[in-house]
């Protein structure tokens, strides 16, 4: 049964933290191959999913150092049915391993939580498309088909909410919406943006939360990932009503574009004090920020640093 699912304990004013970025910490630092950035491949036995475990493990226990909140992402961004259909999936298998990854994050939850440190278990959802380019558009409607399968599997679980990561252009991000509304399950919505800080769909985050926000589906908050702080921070107006709706940062380690990314064959994982610092600096702009983690090229050397910074400030 869901825990938390009627009340978000991350939507009270207080800090919470939640993991890096999962895949380039699994395949740079711990040398696993994930195709197509697959992360959910790992549940299929033994070996793959105590990985998880001990990444998931290596997380939460900073936030129980803390004293702070932390929210478990689900191994499932690529868990959709047409990255699941070219892995070799068939939607049962598909609905069975998306299970077996809150199944997963339950047991992760009973062995770290605390009354200091509640914690809050999240179903990933990933973009239809590539996740650093729009590429071919779907309409809400379509958006709300494709995605209602995951997320009809994730609001039969523990999850107490789903997460839309890296989210490329707001018709997706609004069917995705819908589609958790349908279902019943709170939802997450993070974009993604360019070095411009705009969403690759040429669309300002101002628009893109009015889309949802103008929607009776509109999610309970929204974040940022996939970018790195110098990439959005002029973009985001100060004392804005859309600005205190983004709650969440994952934001990369590295300063490169999506594109330069792409290309590169080694990871760049930054400096991380000198990324908390900038979360930090995003206080006043950001006023409901709270939710802090990371995405590409982060790991838990950077969420520490933010959760030092952020109960040092």
């Amino acid at each position: 049964m869901p825990k938390y699912r009627d009340h978000l304990p991350q939507l009270d004013p207080v800090p919470f933290l939640t993991d890096g970025g999962i895949e380039t910490t699994l395949i740079f630092r711990n040398g696993l191959t994930l195709p197509d950035f697959a992360a959910f491949v790992l549940l299929e036995d033994s070996a793959g999913r105590e990985a998880l475990r001990r990444y998931y493990r290596t997380h939460a226990s900073i936030a129980a150092a803390h004293r702070v909140g932390f929210v478990l992402e689900s191994a499932t961004w690529r868990a959709s049915p047409d990255w699941a259909a070219k892995l070799g999936y068939s939607l049962a298998e598909l609905d069975r391993l998306n299970r077996a990854a809150i199944d997963l994050l339950v047991n992760v939850r009973t062995a770290h939580e605390t009354a200091e440190s509640p914690i809050v278990i999240s179903g990933c959802i990933g973009p239809r498309g590539d996740g650093y380019i729009t590429g071919e558009q779907m309409s809400p409607d379509e958006a709300e088909k494709y995605h209602s399968v995951q997320i009809g599997t994730f609001a039969d679980t523990a999850a107490d909410l789903v997460t839309a990561i890296t989210m490329t252009y707001p018709d997706e991000a609004l069917g995705i919406a819908r589609a958790a509304a349908a279902a019943g399950i709170p939802a997450v919505i993070s974009f993604t943006v360019e070095t411009d800080g705009r969403l690759p769909s040429g669309h300002s985050l101002n628009e893109a939360i009015a889309v949802l926000d103008g929607d009776d589906s509109a999610p309970v908050y929204y974040m940022i990932n996939c970018a790195h702080p110098t990439h959005f921070e002029d973009a985001i107006d100060a004392g804005a009503a859309w600005a205190a709706r983004i709650r969440g940062l994952r934001a990369n380690a590295s300063t490169l574009s999506h594109a330069e990314l792409d290309e590169a064959e080694t990871l760049d994982d930054g400096d991380p004090k000198d990324l908390a610092v900038r979360y930090l600096g995003l206080r006043e702009r950001l006023p409901s920020l709270s939710v802090l983690g990371g995405c590409c090229g982060t790991d838990d050397r950077h969420v520490r640093a933010m959760s030092e910074a952020w109960l040092r400030s």
